[in-house]
């Protein structure tokens, strides 16, 4: 009986590279495949060509076959034009869990089984089961590590058809069998922050393609404190950047960014880590993604994260008519911000996320109508 085939997504670092080992080892018939999902902008920040030399090294390592995919065309259309219409908007989309959905687990799913596989595999730290016929997507059991949180759009098809190696391994189980495996990427940094930024400044990267407009920040009582260079460049609870020097009248201590109105081009911002305006109790989504296919009731009891690596917060879930859930918390949340995710979990079983509508948390805008009526 010929072994399994499976496709790695070879991304040029120490995870992916020892995701390929782990299944090369474990006896199937491992190919690499290398996914360009940015194109060169001439701003010369990427380092996929950096990263796409260092797959071919690793493959080459292991004496595996390697496949190369363009999806730079779907990237731009499925992630990175909602990605600019989110902050145009005055939200902060995410968008790697866009381009797990649209991208890696869709169009690479896609390429794998033309090249005759019937898995795929990832480096991602995040685990898959299945009981009574039903597959769930589980938290990795390095937490501080997982990464369910991103991967929490995929559903049944996707899932019956995933590998995760790395979820039962810890980071630096990782790092030492790459060390010991003489890997060419042991010592690789790892990754952070939006894969098509890199190491650019984010501002002027987004300001490539969103003009700027400089505007007052102003804290809640519509005092002006200071100046932004653009609205969208900031997002709620945001503590750096904000160059507010010594305010009469206020205390020399730091201010967060609490608020934005887009349209009049105004950033709010208030002095205390948990000022009163990033406080939240409640939150509505949009449309629920539910990874069994369907919500397990019409009330649930579970924990939830409104951010990556954010401790679990217990939660009442309401499912609404149209899809969407109300969730209510037990205990205030700071900075819950519009287009980021809401994720669900029961223990360690990711039940579906959702991007974050609105919450409850006090409007800015509405406090200055009200105050300036009276």
């Amino acid at each position: 009986m010929s072994a399994a085939r499976i496709v790695v997504g070879v991304s040029g670092g120490v995870d992916s590279s020892v995701a390929a080992l782990l299944l090369r080892d474990a006896g199937f018939e491992v190919t690499g495949l290398f996914m360009q999902n940015w194109a060169d902008d001439g701003s010369g920040g990427c380092r996929a060509e950096d990263d796409r030399r260092d797959a071919v090294a690793v493959c080459g390592t292991l004496g595996l076959p390697i496949r190369f995919r363009d999806f730079s065309r779907e990237y731009w259309g499925g992630v990175f034009q909602h990605f600019l219409s989110e902050y145009a908007a005055g939200r902060t989309p995410n968008p790697d869990v866009l381009c797990n959905r649209e991208i890696k687990f869709k169009h690479f799913l896609d390429a794998a089984h033309e090249l005759g596989a019937e898995a795929i595999a990832t480096g991602h730290y995040a685990r898959v089961d299945c009981v009574e016929g039903r597959y769930r997507l589980l938290r990795a059991k390095d937490r501080g590590k997982d990464q369910s949180y991103f991967l929490h759009q995929l559903g049944q098809h996707q899932l019956a058809a995933t590998r995760f190696p790395l979820g039962e391994l810890h980071k630096d189980e990782v790092r030492r069998i790459a060390t010991e495996q003489q890997l060419p990427t042991a010592a690789k940094k790892d990754s952070t922050g939006i894969c098509f930024i890199g190491e650019r400044d984010f501002r002027e990267f987004l300001g490539r393609y969103l003009p700027a407009r400089t505007g007052e920040i102003r804290d809640p009582d519509g005092n002006r404190v200071g100046e932004h260079p653009g609205v969208f460049y900031y997002t709620l609870g945001q503590r750096e950047g904000l160059h507010i020097g010594g305010v009469r009248g206020r205390a020399q201590a730091p201010w967060f960014v609490v608020g934005k109105d887009v349209e009049r081009n105004l950033l709010y911002v208030d002095q205390g880590h948990d000022s009163p305006w990033l406080q939240s109790r409640s939150l509505r989504s949009e449309a629920m993604h539910w990874i069994d296919g369907h919500a397990p009731a019409s009330h649930v009891s579970c924990t939830a994260q409104t951010r990556y690596r954010q401790a679990d917060e217990d939660c009442e879930v309401e499912v609404n008519d149209d899809g969407s859930v109300t969730v209510h918390f037990a205990r205030p949340q700071r900075a819950v911000t519009p287009g980021q995710s809401l994720v669900l979990y029961d223990g360690d079983t990711c039940l579906g996320g959702a991007v974050i509508l609105h919450t409850d948390a006090p409007v800015i805008a509405d406090h200055q109508t009200r105050s300036d009526a009276a």
